[in-house]
């Protein structure tokens, strides 16, 4: 029996760490905070959007039956500014200047942009061919939204056309979930920091500046990081401190079977409980998960860059998410733009340069790596996509989902 079947597939490892995962606690915070928060409330309007017939290009507002009775040449008897209470067109034959933004004046049911007029002497004259209805370049009230009307739900995450939407309802804050206090943790004897001198069988830490620019790019702040050696004592030491201090655990390396992979038995001996460990997949196949005593979350991500960097887009990062109370999202998906043998009765992840096809639109050209070592491959590339175990051949088109760095 081959022992890939009594592992976890990447959808049931996600499913189980959505399951384990608890919504960290709900804060309220100024609207000015709040990029990236996960909403933890509902929120519907406070009036009609727009709350008034508004005018959309400078120029001047009539009555449409005017022109319908041929005028083409308007008086104007006043201006409308944005802003301003609404001003009143007391001649049915004349016109008002009026700004973007202002409510349509009274007695007015339609806007000629100012590039469509001639102004002379006070009166404007409206170019020949201009189409003129009832409404024309504004926006009516309420065409948006009513008041009342729901307009987001809570577990949305905020971005800037939803801070838009708080602002519109006259929140100057609102209730999210906390961001999760996250540590990333490069784990092993061989790695040095960029800058420190380094022997020959020692190798950069660079695991710990991919993961923390993958999170930052998706708009998690409160990162931190720390390096600790294959040393038992010193990982029980040092883990049962961030685990005290931390919401999330992000370690990279010391999680397979070799003789100095401390990482899962420490972790259990701190309490952690381990939810699953390894997944049946290429690359990053060792990773680990367990949730701590007090909830934390620790994801064991494999040493080598690929894997490493691949497990924390697939698995950590919708966990991460899941701790704010983010609703799960549909994944991206793309037709392959070229085929691809999969020999591993494993689901692969492919990384992918995106190109766009005359016939398909954007499609995903394969750039297999050398191993799960060899981070320099990744260069040029925009993700990865996911592929059912094979072995199998991957025509041109085939869908997959898409996950990008």
């Amino acid at each position: 029996m081959n022992p890939s079947q009594s592992l976890p597939s990447p959808a049931e490892a996600e499913a189980l760490i959505r399951e384990a995962i608890r919504p960290l606690p709900i804060e309220s915070r100024p609207l000015e905070s709040l990029p990236g928060a996960v909403l933890a409330q509902s929120v519907r309007s406070e009036r009609d959007q727009p709350p008034f017939d508004r005018v959309t290009m400078d120029g001047i507002a009539f009555a449409s039956a005017a022109w319908r009775a041929g005028q083409r040449r308007f008086r104007i008897t006043g201006t409308q500014a944005a802003g301003a209470p609404p001003s009143a067109l007391g001649d049915p034959a004349a016109c008002l200047e009026v700004m973007t933004g202002a409510v349509l004046p009274t007695g007015c049911d339609c806007v000629v942009p100012v590039e469509r007029i001639e102004v002379a002497d006070g009166w404007a004259t409206v170019e020949p061919d201009v189409p003129v209805e009832p409404f024309l370049n504004v926006h009516t009230r309420g065409l948006d939204c009513r008041e009342g009307d729901l307009m987001l739900s809570r577990g949305v995450r905020l971005g800037a056309p939803e801070l838009a939407v708080l602002a519109s309802a006259g929140l100057p804050r609102a209730k999210v979930h906390a961001e999760p206090r996250i540590l990333i943790i490069s784990t092993g004897d061989e790695l040095v920091a960029p800058g420190e001198p380094i022997e020959s069988w020692q190798v950069r830490r660079s695991n710990s500046y991919a993961l923390r620019a993958a999170l930052a790019q998706r708009g998690f702040s409160r990162v931190a990081e720390d390096h600790l050696p294959d040393n038992p004592a010193v990982l029980t030491q040092r883990l049962a401190t961030h685990l005290s201090t931390h919401d999330a655990l992000i370690l990279t390396g010391g999680v397979s079977a070799g003789r100095f992979d401390h990482v899962p038995r420490t972790l259990r001996e701190l309490g952690v409980r381990e939810v699953f460990h390894k997944i049946a997949q290429r690359p990053g196949k060792p990773m680990w998960f367990g949730i701590g005593r007090e909830e934390q979350v620790v994801f064991g991500l494999p040493g080598n860059p690929v894997s490493s960097l691949v497990c924390l887009i697939r698995y950590a990062v919708p966990g991460l998410l899941a701790m704010m109370g983010a609703r799960p999202v549909a994944n991206e998906t793309i037709p392959l733009g070229a085929p691809f043998r999969l020999k591993p009765a494993l689901t692969y992840f492919l990384p992918v340069q995106l190109e766009r096809s005359a016939m398909q639109g954007l499609v995903a050209m394969p750039k297999p790596t050398r191993g799960s070592g060899d981070f320099l491959s990744l260069l040029g590339t925009e993700g990865f996509v996911e592929l059912p175990p094979g072995p199998s051949q991957y025509p041109t088109g085939h869908i997959a989902s898409l996950y990008r760095w």
